[in-house]
C-alpha cells in the first residue's frame, strides 16, 4: 500500500548429688523449652505458608483483560492475554505495548520502548502505575472487565481518509500543509494505522507546547514506511516511522519514541 495525504540463674543451700542433677535437668528444660517450641512453632508457620502458597492464597492471578483505576483517578485497560502486555488509558487512543524486566522482592517492571516506566506489579498481586499525574506511581485496582486491546483493521479507502483528516488537523495546527505519505504493504496494515494516529497526535502535543513547538518548524512530512525493525527519524523536514510485521504488536514506536526524535536532546 502506497498512498500519499496531507515506585537469670539463683542459687541454694547446699544440696546432694541427687537434687542438683534434678536441679540441672529442671535449668536444662526452663532455658530449652521455650526455644523448642519457638521452633515448632516457627515449622508449623513455615508450613501454613507453604499450603496457602499451593492453594494460591498468597498469589493472586489476574485476569487476560481487565480494566482498572488508579488512586489518582486514571482508568486504564491492560491486556496480558498476548506475547507483550498492552496498556490503553481511557479516553486515549494509543495502546502502549510493554516490556517486563525482574526488580527486588519479586517485583516485576513494564516499561514501553522509550525504557520509561509505566507498570510495576508484586507476586502478591497488587500493580502500581505511574503517569504524568503520578510519576510517583499511583496504587490501581481491578475495577471490571475490559476489551481486549488488539491492533484495529481498515481498508486502503479507509486508512487514505484517515490519512486526509490527519494531514488536515496537523495542516491546521501548524499553519501550513503537511503531508502524510504511506508506505506499506497490506501485513503492515494495523501498524500502519496505530502509527499514523500515534504519530499525528504525538506531533499534536508538540506543536500545543510554547516551548518545544520550535521543533516543528521544518516538519513537512509524516511517511510511514515498512523495514525489519521499528523506529523513528526526524530529518530534513520529514519524520520517518517506520513499522515492522515481523515484531508483531510491537512492531511500531511509541509517542513517546516519537516525541523524543523530534525534540533536541
Amino acid at each position: 500500500m502506497k498512498l500519499t495525504a496531507r515506585v537469670r540463674s539463683a542459687g541454694g543451700p547446699l544440696l546432694t548429688a541427687t537434687a542438683i542433677a534434678v536441679a540441672a535437668a529442671v535449668l536444662t528444660l526452663l532455658f530449652h523449652v521455650p526455644a523448642a517450641v519457638a521452633q515448632v512453632r516457627g515449622n508449623a508457620q513455615a508450613e501454613q505458608s507453604e499450603a496457602l502458597r499451593n492453594r494460591g492464597g498468597l498469589v493472586i492471578t489476574p485476569p487476560a483483560v481487565g480494566r482498572y483505576v488508579s488512586e489518582s483517578g486514571e482508568g486504564f485497560v491492560l491486556d496480558r492475554s498476548g506475547r507483550y502486555p498492552l496498556l490503553r488509558f481511557d479516553r486515549r487512543d494509543e495502546t502502549w505495548v510493554l516490556r517486563p524486566s525482574p526488580a527486588p522482592r519479586g517485583d516485576v517492571i513494564y516499561r514501553n520502548d522509550a525504557g520509561e516506566q509505566v507498570l510495576r506489579t508484586t507476586p502478591s498481586g497488587g500493580l502500581t502505575v505511574f503517569t504524568p499525574r503520578a510519576p510517583g506511581g499511583s496504587p490501581a485496582s481491578l475495577n471490571g472487565a475490559g476489551q481486549s486491546l488488539g491492533p484495529p483493521t481498515l481498508g486502503p479507502a479507509q486508512v487514505f481518509n484517515l490519512m486526509a483528516r490527519r494531514s488536515a488537523l496537523l495542516t491546521q495546527a501548524m499553519g501550513r500543509l503537511v503531508e502524510i505519505n504511506v508506505d506499506t504493504g497490506s501485513s503492515s496494515e494495523s501498524l500502519t494505522v496505530e502509527a499514523l494516529i500515534v504519530t499525528t497526535d504525538a506531533v499534536l502535543r508538540i506543536a500545543r507546547s510554547p516551548t518545544a513547538r520550535a521543533s516543528l518548524d521544518r516538519l513537512r512530512s509524516i511517511t510511514i514506511a515498512e523495514g525489519p525493525r521499528s523506529g523513528v527519524v526526524y530529518t530534513n523536514g520529514d519524520l520517518r516511522v517506520v513499522v515492522a510485521p515481523t515484531q508483531g504488536v510491537a512492531g511500531r514506536p511509541s509517542s513517546a519514541r516519537i516525541i523524543r526524535a523530534v525534540l533536541p536532546q
